[in-house]
């Protein structure tokens, strides 16, 4: 399977279980909501800060 279709609906998913919206939580990593719905949907591969920024604030 293609990683990074993995890390894209891990990612959704993870956010939905905190109950965080796109807008939210890229005001919490600060990048802008189109930058989440990017990754998301796998047209954007985050660098590793962003990924590791994004792994901290989703536990």
């Amino acid at each position: 399977m293609n990683k990074k279709l993995i890390f894209k609906n891990r990612l959704r998913e993870m956010r939905n279980e905190k109950g965080l919206s796109q807008s939210e939580l890229a005001q919490i990593v600060g990048v802008s909501r189109q930058t989440i719905s990017s990754i998301e949907n796998g047209q954007f591969n985050p660098t590793a800060k962003l990924a590791l920024i994004l792994c901290i604030a989703l536990d």
